[in-house]
Order: structure tokens, then sequence, then C-alpha cells
């Protein structure tokens, strides 16, 4: 694929005093440049480039605007102490990038062409990759359609786009446990939605309960299936994981929730350790009865944007939960520190998980 650059010539400050002082947050400072690539019906990918950081001009009517058309990614870019930058895993974004594209009845991309795309703005933008331990360059590669229509059809024109973002911990207060909210009036998604795919509509819908939840002094909130209300799928940023009697157990991948990169990675960690693993459907009851009952041993979530965030407390109709004494648990230390070292390099990836970002542009 051939990209065209153009380097700006007016560059940002980087946040260099917010990376020192461990203030950098998540999402809060982007870098030069962005990629950018057009798709026509009938063309295909076409006029791929790296350009200087603008905000994009787009039709009202744009099918975007109206109903919804529009898929992310969540990654990140890692320094190493040999000051390489490493992708982590992104073969496996790609599969479910095209994943959720389908599903939206967008345009799907080669791995190699999506993975050129990356290749070329972290390479373009490599100095904006903090140093600092536990920070990363976000990246966030999404796609809009761009079809001037009011029908409410598949759009013919759509636009890829990559941004970067100098980051630090998603929760402010990093590895420390957060409170989730157990959620029963509303649901986040249903067998034959789009639960599974990484879309815009998702988020939004979640807001709502999102905003419950912290008015009641929470962090987050866990979703129940959309069927019998009883069933634990995922928080609004996390796949959960729950260490009932030594056994770590999550959700099956049924249709209904996002199949995580991180949970996928801290499943496959955790087996090699020698843990017990089950994918299976977990009631909140049976939660709340093994925490009664001296069972419940941790509760932490997994994601790109957190890696792993143990859970100290958890409150359903009314009922609150300290899990672990609210401290991080073992199994959630273990698997952080094990996962971040490959990440950054500093333990041997015996999976093949990372890619250098080779420097070409």
């Amino acid at each position: 694929m051939e990209i065209k650059v153009t380097r700006t010539t007016a560059p940002l400050e980087k946040p260099l005093e917010a990376e020192k002082a461990g203030t950098l947050g998540f999402g809060n400072y982007f870098s030069d440049h962005m990629f950018l690539m057009e798709y026509d019906e009938g063309i295909g990918w076409h006029d791929a480039r790296v350009e200087p950081y603008h905000n994009l001009s787009i039709d009202p009517a744009a099918s975007v605007l109206h109903y919804g058309q529009e898929i992310f990614e969540g990654m990140k870019a890692y320094r190493t102490k040999e000051d390489e930058i490493l992708f982590f895993r992104p073969l496996m974004n790609a599969a479910r990038w095209n994943q959720s594209a389908k599903r939206m009845c967008m345009p799907t991309m080669e791995p190699e062409m999506y993975m050129e795309a990356l290749q070329a703005v972290v390479d373009v933008d490599r100095d904006w990759t903090p140093h600092a331990y536990g920070t990363s360059l976000v990246l966030r590669p999404a796609m809009i359609a761009l079809e001037k229509s009011l029908g409410v059809h598949p759009a013919k024109k759509y636009l890829f786009f990559i941004i970067c973002s100098p980051s630090g911990a998603y929760y402010k207060n990093g590895m420390a446990p957060v409170s989730i909210y157990v959620e029963e009036e509303y649901i986040r998604a249903a067998a034959g939605g789009t639960g599974y795919a990484k879309c815009g509509g998702n988020y939004a819908g979640s807001m709502l309960a999102g905003e419950k939840a912290e008015e009641m002094g929470y962090d987050q909130v866990l979703w129940l299936d959309g069927v019998e209300r009883k069933y634990i799928e995922e928080v609004g940023s996390m796949n959960m994981m729950f260490v009932i009697d030594d056994t770590i157990i999550t959700a099956p991948l049924a249709g209904t929730i996002l199949p995580g990169v991180t949970r996928n990675s801290i499943l496959t960690l955790a087996a090699d350790a020698g843990w017990k693993v089950e994918e299976r459907k977990l009631s909140i009851d049976e939660v709340y009865q093994a925490a009664h009952e001296g069972r419940l041993n941790e509760a932490f979530g997994t994601g790109t944007a957190a890696v792993v965030s143990p859970v100290g407390k958890l409150c359903w109709r009314g009922e609150e939960l300290v899990i672990n004494g609210g401290k991080i648990g073992p199994k959630a230390q273990y698997l952080f520190d094990k996962l971040l070292g490959i990440q950054l390099g500093n333990s041997e990836d015996v999976y093949g998980w990372t890619k250098v970002c080779e420097r070409k542009y």
C-alpha cells in the first residue's frame, strides 16, 4: 500500500511535564499526525496518507450522523527500555475490526493494510510515545459512513482514520480497586444485536446507567444479560472475571459481549500459570452466594485501557460487597505484572504477541 506522508510544519508541544508528574490521564492529548484513507463502492480503499492532525469536514447529511454507521478499535503502542515501539497483538485487533465492520455493513480491510496504516502513523509520531512506566500511546482507529443521504441503507462511501494519544492510567487512581454497581433496569446488549461489535452506539447506550452509578458513588456499571437480567456479562469498558474457589470465571463469547484482546491474553496467561479457568454463564446470585460463603476471592476487569483493574466493591440491590478486603488480589496482580511485562518488552514474549514498529517513514 502506497502511503503519502505530509509532515506538520507546526509541531505541537508534547505533554512532557504531565508525563513527569503522572498526570497525563487517558485520551487528553493528541499527537501531531493522523492517518486517513477513503473507501468508495466500486473503487475500494484509496488515498492512504498521513497528515497533520486536523478537524474533519463532513456533510450534515452524512450517514454516520443520522444512523450511527461507525466502528472503532482500542489499541496501544509501548516504548521499551531499548527505545523500540511495540504493538500488542495488532492482528487480533484487525480481526475484531473486520468482525465489527461486517456487523455494521461496512467495508472490511486486509489485515496487512490495517497493520501498515498503524505502522505509518505510529512511526511518524514515534516521539509521542511516552517513556514513563505505566504510560503508552493509545491508538484509535475508526471508520465513519460519509454518504450524503437520508435513506436508511448501508453507505457507499467511508472514511477510515487513526489518531494517537499519549496516555497514562485509565482510572485516575491507577491500580487502586474500583467500585461497581450492578445494573438491572437497563441492558447493554441482547443476542442478535451489536454487543460483540465495537461500535459507538453500544457506548452511547451505556451512558445513562453510567451516570446513575456515578451519582451513587460507583466507578462503573456491571451489565447483566438482556433476557433474564441475572447473568453477568461485562463492565462498560472491561470484560469481567471473578475468582471463586480459586477458579477464574468469565462470561462466554456468545455475541453479547466484546471479544476482548486483553481478555483472551489474560485467560491464556492464567491457564499457563496452572490455574483453572471457566468461560460460562455466571449469575449475580452465584457471585453473592459465593461471597456470603467466603468463596469469592477476587474480582477484576480486563481491557486495553486499564489492562487489569481489580474490583474492591460490588453493589447489587442495595447490598454492597467488599471483595478481598478492598485490596488487589494475588491473581489480578500476577496477571497485570505478567501481561504488562510482555507489552513493555521486559518479559520474554513466548506467544509472539508483540510486533516492533519499524522505522520506515
